[in-house]
C-alpha cells in the first residue's frame, strides 16, 4: 500500500465511478454546445488580486479559504476559487469582446480550490461546469442560462431540484437600500467579523448561514422593496420568460449568494437530498465585474454548476445513469500465433470506431474469459491454432452465449454492424 494519501478534503476519481462524473460533465455541458457556446480552459491559478478584486474583500471565499502562494519571483497567486473571475480575465485579455459579436458566449469545466472545513458535499477540491455570456444586458440572456442549467439537471432524470430566484438591483437602487440595511444591522447583536462586513457589504450578512443570526434577521428590509422601476421591470422580463418556457422557480426575496459581483438577477439550484449543503449550482448576472478587474463595461451573466453536488443528487434520487461500455468487445488469444494475429484485428476494430480489449500478460483460456466477463464486453473473439489455420476466430456473444466463426477478413465489418 502506498504511503501518500490523498489530501484532506479531497478525492480521486477512479473508474467505475468516474464514468458518472464524466456523464455528468457532458450532459451539462450538452445544452451550451447546443446553444453558441464555445469552450474555455484557464490556468489553475490566478493574481490574488483578481479574486480580491472580483469576488469580494469582504467574502469568506477571499478573507478564509483561499489557497494563497508567492512565487520565488514574488508573485502573490492563488488557486482558483471559482470560474467567473478567471474566464472574464482570460475574455477580456484576448479581447473577445472586440470581436463584434457579443454576448461572447463560453463554458468551461475544471476544479476549483477552497480552504473550508470538509463534511458531505463540501471539498478542498471541486468540480465545476460553468457558463459565462459576456457583454449584453437582455432579460432574454439571463433568462436562456437559467433555462439550459435546468435542460441539463432534467437531462439528467433530477426531479427534486428547486429554482430560488432574486433581483439585487443595480448601481442606481442599491445605495438607498445598503444604507437602510446599514442601519437595522448595526443595531443588532452580532460578533466583530460581522460587524466589519456590515461596513464593507452588508448584503452578505443575508447570506450568513448561522441560526443565531438569521433569527436576528426577521423583519430586515428587503431589496425588492427597493428596487428601481428598471430594475424592476428587467427583474419581470426574467420571470415571464422563465414561466413562458415552463420553467417552475421560486422568488427568494434573502438570496444574494456568497460573491461579491452579481447585481440584478440571482439564481440558486437546491436540492432536498443533500443536507446542509443543499446548492447544486447558481449564478447571477455581474454588471460591473469587468470594469472592477481594470475591463470595459461589460454587463454579463453566468452560471456554475457543482459537479460533485450533482452526482450526491443523483445517488439521493437513486438514479443510475445507463452508461455505455467501456469495451464493446474483447479479444482472448491462444497461443502466440493467435496473439499476433488478434493484437492486429484489436488495432483494426479501434482504428474502425469499436471499443476492444486484449487479454494481455498470457492468461489462459479461463482466466482470460473472467477479463473478458468482467470488462463489460458484449462480444469476444477467441482464435486457436485450429481456427487460424481455418481463416476464422470465433466470436461469442457474452449476453446469450452464442458462438459463431467468423472470417478474418469479415470480423470488423459484422462487429460494426453489430453495434446497430
Amino acid at each position: 500500500m502506498s504511503t501518500f494519501k490523498a489530501p484532506k478534503g479531497t478525492y480521486d476519481l477512479t473508474p467505475p465511478d468516474s464514468a458518472v462524473y464524466l456523464a455528468v460533465r457532458e450532459a451539462i455541458a450538452a445544452p451550451l454546445k447546443r446553444s453558441g457556446y464555445g469552450y474555455i480552459e484557464t490556468p489553475g491559478f490566478e493574481q490574488v488580486e483578481l479574486f480580491s478584486r472580483g469576488v469580494g474583500e469582504s467574502t469568506d471565499i477571499v478573507t478564509k479559504e483561499m489557497y494563497t502562494l508567492t512565487t520565488r519571483g514574488g508573485d502573490e497567486l492563488a488557486l482558483r476559487p471559482e470560474g467567473t473571475a478567471s474566464v472574464l480575465r482570460a475574455a477580456l485579455e484576448a479581447n473577445l469582446h472586440k470581436a463584434g459579436n457579443l454576448p461572447v458566449k463560453l463554458w468551461y469545466s475544471g476544479s476549483y480550490y477552497r480552504y473550508e472545513r470538509p463534511q458531505a458535499g463540501r471539498y478542498r477540491h471541486f468540480s465545476q461546469v460553468g457558463a459565462e455570456a459576456i457583454g449584453a444586458e437582455d432579460p432574454a440572456l439571463d433568462a436562456e442560462l437559467i433555462i439550459l442549467a435546468v435542460d441539463a439537471y432534467k437531462s439528467l432524470g433530477l426531479k427534486n431540484f428547486r429554482l430560488l430566484l432574486n433581483s439585487l438591483g443595480d448601481k442606481e437602487c442599491r445605495p438607498a437600500y445598503r444604507e437602510a440595511l446599514q442601519e437595522f444591522l448595526r443595531g443588532l447583536d452580532l460578533d466583530e467579523d460581522t460587524r466589519r462586513r456590515i461596513e464593507i457589504n452588508p448584503l452578505r450578512v443575508l447570506d450568513d448561514k448561522r441560526e443565531a443570526v438569521q433569527k436576528q434577521l426577521v423583519g430586515a428590509p428587503m431589496l425588492r422593496d427597493h428596487l428601481c422601476e428598471a430594475c424592476k421591470a428587467y427583474h419581470e422580463e426574467v420571470r415571464a420568460a422563465l414561466t413562458a418556457a415552463g420553467v417552475a422557480f421560486e422568488d427568494d426575496e434573502k438570496l444574494v449568494r456568497g460573491l461579491d459581483y452579481y447585481t440584478r438577477t440571482t439564481f440558486e439550484f437546491v436540492h432536498g437530498g443533500l443536507g446542509s449543503q443543499s446548492a447544486v449550482g447558481g449564478g447571477g448576472r455581474y454588471d460591473g465585474l469587468s470594469e472592477m478587474i481594470g475591463g470595459p463595461a461589460l454587463p454579463s451573466v453566468g452560471w456554475a454548476l457543482g459537479v460533485d453536488r450533482t452526482v450526491l443528487a443523483l445517488a439521493a434520487e437513486g438514479i443510475e445513469l445507463e452508461l455505455p461500455s467501456a469495451t464493446e468487445v474483447f479479444a482472448v488469444p491462444l497461443g502466440e500465433e493467435a496473439r499476433r494475429v488478434l493484437f492486429g484485428l484489436v488495432t483494426e476494430l479501434r482504428r474502425a470506431g469499436v471499443a476492444t480489449d486484449f487479454a494481455f500478460g498470457g492468461k489462459g483460456l479461463k482466466n482470460a474469459m473472467k477479463s473478458a466477463n468482467r470488462s463489460g464486453a458484449r462480444f469476444a473473439l477467441v482464435a486457436g491454432e485450429r481456427d487460424l489455420a481455418e481463416g476464422v476466430v470465433q466470436l461469442k456473444d457474452l449476453q446469450s452465449g452464442e458462438q459463431k466463426a467468423v472470417a478474418l477478413d469479415a470480423v470488423v465489418a459484422e462487429l460494426r454492424a453489430a453495434q446497430g
